[in-house]
This record gives C-alpha cells, structure tokens and sequence, in this order.
C-alpha cells in the first residue's frame, strides 16, 4: 500500500486510538522512523495534527503504544513443550515480529519495556524459563545472552549490514576473489537467501545442539617471522 492509498483508507473513518496507532504503523513502514512526523501523520488521517494530541500528548507516547500494541500481540508458546522447543518458538517469534515491523524494530530494539505492558511482557518470558528448570540468576543471564543473538539478527535483517550505509569505493568482487580469499570463499553465506538457515545455526549453537570444532594454536603449522631472529 503506498502513501496515497493509506491516505485515502484511513480518511473513511473518524479518529480513535486504534486508528491512529494502525495508521502510525503503516505510515512508519512506508517513509521511515526519520521521516515520520505528527504532521504528516495528520494528513495521512486527513485531519489536523493538532486533532492527534486529544489523544497522544506528543510522538514519544504515540511511540510506546505502538510498542505495547505490538508486543501484545506476541504469540508465547505452550509451557509444556521441551525446553529447546519453547526457546526456538520464543525466537522465531521474535523473528516474525522484527520482520513485520522492519522500519519500527529499531526504536523496539532500544526501548526499554517499563512500561504497564513492557514488564508484564518480560515477567512471561522469564516465568517460561523458570518453568523450564533455570533459578533466577540462570533464567536472567541466559535470557540476556539470548536476547543479545536475536537483537542483533533481527536489526541486521532489517536494518543491518545489507542496507547499510556504503564505502564512497567499494572493492569490487574481482578484487575480493584475488586478494582476499577467507572473505571470498564465505560471502555465498552473507546472502539474505541464507538468513533464515543461519538463524537457526545460531539458535543450535545457543541451545547445545550443535557444537563447532577450534583447532588449538598449537596444532596450527608454524608461520616463521620476517624479521630478526631471537638468535641473531
């Protein structure tokens, strides 16, 4: 739905919370957290942004609704479930979150969740945990290294690496394949085709069902140095 369409959808009705929220959210997804304002809000609903403030007092409240309203719909699994089976639905849940809000995640990312919502939010998750056997100390640590993981995963599916800012020159793939062979032979797997399988690569590593293999520095082949000897 481009901008003039979501103008034209959200004039047919009268203002409400609801409203505003849905057409905040769209209107985030088409031009951008930077370009998004009260004004150009108001003429997507096709009134006065003044009329917007009967109901928000200023874009920061607007913004954590927005952020209650989407963590509420958060679909938690079952507690009966493995425990490896209730973390990787918490995960892909997350996921699917990021991924349908890919222009509003950031601000999700960053926001603290202390509010009404945002602690009940939390308290779920860790009670999950618990529930799967982890003391409190456990269940808080392990939920930071895990939430570590899926921030940065989601942030650079949405936001990350590949629609990055760019190098005024950037090296060429001829030039990769020469003189920088490691990054070469890996780059197949930076691709976004590859995002969902290397997800669940790192999910398998967090919950010990898979393990990688580093060879130890001493069983590497020795490298002689340039310069002087010690016996020189």
């Amino acid at each position: 739905m481009n901008k003039r369409d979501i103008s034209t959808h959200h004039k047919q009705g009268g203002l409400s919370r609801d409203r505003i929220e849905l057409a905040a959210l769209e209107l985030i997804e088409q031009v951008g957290l930077e370009d998004f304002s009260m004004r150009n809000l108001g003429k997507t609903l096709g009134c006065e942004p003044m009329s917007l403030y009967h109901y928000f007092s200023n874009k920061a409240e607007l913004f954590n609704a927005l952020v209650d309203r989407i963590i509420s719909h958060f679909r938690f699994p079952e507690s009966d479930l493995s425990g490896p089976e209730v973390i990787r639905r918490l995960a892909n849940e997350w996921r699917n979150m990021a991924l349908s809000h890919p222009k509003f995640f950031p601000f999700i990312a960053l926001h603290r969740l202390n509010s009404e919502a945002g602690v009940g939010f939390l308290n779920r998750i860790l009670e999950l945990l618990q529930k799967l056997g982890l003391a409190p100390e456990e269940a808080s640590r392990f939920f930071r290294v895990v939430n570590y993981f899926l921030i940065g995963a989601a942030l650079d599916e949405t936001a990350g690496y590949s629609k990055g800012s760019s190098a005024l020159k950037p090296v060429g793939d001829d030039r990769i394949v020469k003189n920088y062979p490691a990054l070469a032979a890996c780059s197949q797997w930076f691709s976004e085709t590859h995002f969902q399988s290397t997800f669940e690569f790192g999910l398998q590593l967090l919950l010990g069902e898979r393990r990688i293999q580093l060879r130890d520095r001493s069983s590497l082949p020795k490298t002689h140095s340039s310069g002087r000897s010690n016996n020189a």
